[in-house]
């Protein structure tokens, strides 16, 4: 029996947010992932090999690299494959496009988290970060939330103003230089950057907003400052994957700024209706990990398309 290759062109316009959403929700309700996360570091860049095996779902094993020094040569920066693997008998049932599989994982993480955590009335969007992500992000937010107006912010504000460009006309998205001033507007704050060092701070946000934190994936890695932390409720996507292992919550967490008692819930408990939003004043923070069990049902959910679309 042939191996399929899913490719991102092939499939990628046969998925939709909602799926995917409705997908994890799914995976969420069976039971909790076996996990094995592995890093290998040479200078910047970084070998990541994540698998997960879900009871009555499969395995997937994922394997990518990350060479921040690859943008400036005209390459890609992430590289890597997703093998999926049946639960019944382990046999190998697909290969897919690392690209297509971290699409639809990442930002389906962030809007499920919006979904279960953001006000209903969100209206205006502030994306940091002029990413890959950052596109996918806006077309995800736009499926769920009506009229919506985003506003972006990049360290390098040329990239900012060329990423609006490259999207007007189909949403109303503009660029923004002053990064405080946008953050107090914005009723959904998602960051996603590679950076080091806080790039949010608390004292920028005001009651009811929903703070939503992609990029940092590393140890040393944060992306909001500990004031942003005390003064939110603290979700995230997976305690497991997450708590010791990213330095957004890992470092305040030695740090004693916050304790584990402080980070609320993550998906498990939020989709069986446990502790979320309490009322529309409360800023929500949501840490988006993207662990190896949500790699295994956006890959599951990849397949089932595929195998509909290729009786």
């Amino acid at each position: 029996m042939d191996i399929p290759f899913i490719s991102y062109e092939e499939m990628d316009p046969h998925l939709s947010w909602q799926g995917i959403t409705d997908a994890m929700t799914a995976g969420h309700r069976l039971p909790k992932p076996s996990i094995s996360d592995g890093f290998a570091y040479r200078g910047e860049d970084t070998l990541l090999s994540r698998a997960a095996w879900i009871d009555g779902l499969g395995v997937a094993v994922k394997s990518a690299t990350i060479m921040p020094a690859n943008v400036s040569k005209g390459l890609p920066m992430v590289n890597g494959g997703v093998m999926v693997f049946s639960d019944k008998n382990g046999a190998l049932e697909a290969i897919i496009d690392f690209h297509l599989v971290t699409k639809w994982k990442t930002a389906g993480d962030s809007l499920l988290g919006a979904k279960l955590l953001a006000r209903p009335d969100v209206k205006t969007v502030l994306i940091v970060g002029a990413g890959t992500v950052g596109a996918n992000l806006v077309s995800a937010y736009s499926s769920h939330f009506d009229d919506l107006e985003f506003l972006i912010w990049n360290r390098t504000a040329d990239k900012a103003t060329a990423f609006a460009n490259s999207l007007q006309g189909n949403h109303d998205i503009k660029a923004t230089d002053d990064l405080p001033a946008a953050a107090a507007q914005a009723d959904v704050i998602c960051c996603a950057t590679m950076s080091t060092e806080p790039v949010l701070r608390g004292d920028w946000l005001r009651d009811g907003q929903h703070i939503d934190l992609i990029g940092a994936y590393r140890p040393d890695m944060r992306e909001v400052d500990d004031a942003a932390l005390t003064r939110s409720r603290i979700f995230v996507d997976s305690r497991e994957t997450t708590l010791a292992h990213i330095g957004e919550l890992k470092i305040p967490l030695e740090q004693g700024v916050i304790s584990k008692n402080d980070v609320i819930g993550d998906l498990y408990d939020l989709v069986s209706d446990g502790p979320g939003r309490q009322n529309m004043s409360e800023i929500t923070l949501y840490k988006n990990g993207g662990g190896a069990h949500l790699d295994l049902m956006t890959a599951k959910y990849i397949l089932q398309k595929w195998k509909a679309l290729n009786p």
